[in-house]
């Protein structure tokens, strides 16, 4: 793969069902193993596989199995979901999500780490159990967890000492500083070692002439935002306690608006110099370490410009930033896109 190739440090795919907003990527472990069997150093990264549609034990079994065909690549991120469409067709109550998510994502950590495992919780009883394969990475592969707009949330995955992604297109800069604040201070408090590692996933359009930069960037995150707005449009009816303010979905999306979020950061468009003042921006915003998902084909875009964007991206703006500060990525979401990020010259064994 051409990421790979660059060196880019992961690869990433978001699992959802039944619409054009990411539906096309219903397993993202069928399509990481592909990527696997084509890549050497590139890590393999589901951004987010979701817990409660699937048995744990399920889960833990098709990702180990990815750990072992990446040898050892897996960086394993959990979601709750939050389209009320998905959660109906599973026959999921929405009012489970939370129990559900936090049980699958401990069941699977178990799992990876032990042997003659048993568990009797909310939703699933079962054991002993010992998971085979055995993970390749010890105790186990790299766990995070998807957070979109709650303090709480990212609390929760500092204390359990995972990792996090975070989409801040739905997030004000104030809100999301709040959320990694928690998250840090959090994983301080419960004593894990290290900062942990945080995924800000943005979409990028990038090409030296600026403006042809910024018409593909009009056009096809307004196609993108079309999408979601019809994945999301449920939430007009729908409310629960465990999405509180999810109700205000609809209309945040249904206001987009593409000037503001470029002026915000909340997409990164433009030429090679202008993304990287972006990036160095987000940087300064939100902390050094992070971790820079780029989606670079969102909406549709074609596979040319995508495949220039993201060579351009790895010899004019992966140098800005080294490795050791900012770990550039790769993203696929809807329609299987290839996405890739800094610290291009850096192929770490997403």
């Amino acid at each position: 793969m051409l990421a790979d190739a660059l060196g880019f440090e992961h690869v990433q795919i978001v699992e959802h069902h039944f619409t054009p907003y990411g539906g096309y990527s219903p397993d993202p472990v069928t399509f990481l193993a592909a990527v696997a069997a084509r890549t050497r150093e590139i890590r393999v990264v589901t951004g987010a596989v979701v817990p409660a549609f699937v048995h744990p034990l399920k889960l833990a079994g098709k990702l180990a199995m990815l750990d072992n065909l990446s040898h050892g690549r897996l960086d394993a991120g959990f979601g709750r979901a939050f389209l009320p469409d998905e959660f109906a067709a599973f026959q999921v109550p929405l009012s489970e999500s939370r129990r559900r998510f936090a049980e699958g994502v401990e069941i699977c950590r178990k799992l990876w780490s032990e042997t003659e495992v048993s568990w009797h919780g909310d939703w699933v009883s079962f054991g002993p159990v010992t998971l085979l394969p055995r993970t390749v990475q010890r105790p186990h592969p790299p766990i995070f967890v998807a957070a979109t707009t709650s303090p709480e949330s990212c609390a929760a995955a500092g204390r359990a000492g995972h990792h996090l992604q975070v989409v801040p297109t739905v997030t004000s800069r104030e809100g999301l500083q709040e959320m990694l604040a928690a998250y840090r201070e959090a994983r301080r408090a419960a004593g894990h070692p290290g900062e942990g590692r945080i995924q800000l996933k943005y979409t990028c359009y990038l090409d030296e002439d600026r403006s042809r930069a910024l018409e593909r960037a009009r056009r096809f995150e307004h196609n993108y935002i079309a999408k979601m707005t019809g994945a999301v449009a449920a939430w007009g009816g729908v409310r629960s306690d465990d999405y509180p303010g999810y109700e205000q979905l609809v209309e945040k999306v249904r206001r987009y608006d593409f000037e503001a979020s470029l002026a915000g950061n909340k997409v990164l468009a433009g030429t090679p110099a202008e993304v990287t003042e972006q990036i160095a921006t987000v940087r300064e915003w939100f902390g050094a370490g992070l971790s820079v998902c780029l989606q670079f084909n969102p909406g549709c875009m074609p596979y040319e410009d995508a495949e220039r964007a993201v060579r351009l991206f790895a010899a004019e703006v992966a140098p800005a930033f080294p490795a050791t500060e900012i770990a550039a990525e790769a993203t696929p979401e809807t329609n299987a896109e290839t996405a890739a990020g800094t610290g291009a010259q850096q192929a770490v064994a997403r």
